[in-house]
């Protein structure tokens, strides 16, 4: 297919191994399949329709999803935002969506869906390859919040930049830094998502859930009593029979409440 490093390819492999293919064009699906099968794929799944293709990933588990963005019985952003919604296994599988309708409004629709990287049409198998290799090489940190679930967003499509990094994100970071930025977002998702836990219950406690994980990771080497006592008073109210708006308040403002951004964490 192309000339990729045998150590890349190696690594490649276990993203490869199953793919859904969600494209009512049958000769571009073909195509796609073709190549990555090239690429080390050993099971190529394939469906036009978007219940249809939800329902074969959800038996199916896919480690990777090829979506075009719109067919007669499909909406890309729309199988993309309900398969991250989802409980399936595959849920955070990389999403690349592949279009010929590559305009800004296409690209931030799908960034803002939840897909991993835009790929548009006509394509090369170079470009398909900076693809794979961006999610399979560079993985980006998981956002679970209530109005968005997928890859953080400010990583969108990157390799199909090549200009000049600006964003502090972009640079290497130390540890110390990478640990406040997740205590920051852990934090503020807290807060967002307690707001908007009557819209969306099921998503909220979800990204509460996943935001007390988050910050046990962060201050496992820290030295903060306090705050581990506030996490561990929400993870308690979460694991509760009867869970609702009422019975997290309490919890989710001990931990901001205690979450000062400009206090450095004491190490252990």
């Amino acid at each position: 297919m192309y000339a990729v490093d045998p150590k890349i390819m190696s690594k490649l492999g276990p993203q490869v191994r199953r793919v859904l293919i969600v494209d009512p064009n049958h000769a571009a699906a073909r195509m796609l399949a073709d190549l990555m099968r090239g690429a080390g794929a050993r099971e190529v799944l394939f469906d036009a329709d978007e219940r249809h293709a939800l329902e074969l990933a959800e038996t199916t588990g896919p480690s990777i999803i090829f979506v075009e963005r719109s067919g007669p019985k499909l909406d890309g952003e729309s199988f993309t935002r309900r398969l991250r919604r989802s409980d399936f296994a595959c849920r955070r599988a990389p999403v690349i969506m592949v279009t010929a309708d590559a305009t800004a409004t296409t690209i931030k629709g799908a960034r803002d869906a939840g897909v991993h990287e835009f790929l548009r049409k006509p394509f090369t198998a170079g470009d398909l390859a900076r693809r794979l290799e961006a999610v399979s090489l560079k993985p980006r940190d998981w956002i679970e919040a209530v109005q968005y679930v997928g890859p953080d967003r400010r990583r969108f499509n990157s390799a199909e930049y090549s200009g000049h990094r600006k964003r502090s994100s972009d640079r290497g970071q130390s540890p110390a830094e990478l640990r406040a930025q997740a205590l920051d977002r852990a934090v503020r998702i807290l807060k967002s998502a307690i707001t908007q836990y009557d819209t969306d219950p099921v998503q909220a406690r979800r990204a509460l859930a996943q935001q007390a994980t988050t910050l046990r990771q962060a201050l496992a080497h820290a030295n903060t009593p306090d705050l581990d006592m506030a996490v561990t008073t929400l993870e308690l109210a979460l694991g509760q029979s009867q869970v609702t708006r009422a019975t997290l308040s309490g919890p989710v403002k001990r931990v901001t409440d205690l979450f000062e951004p400009n206090a450095p964490v004491k190490a252990a």
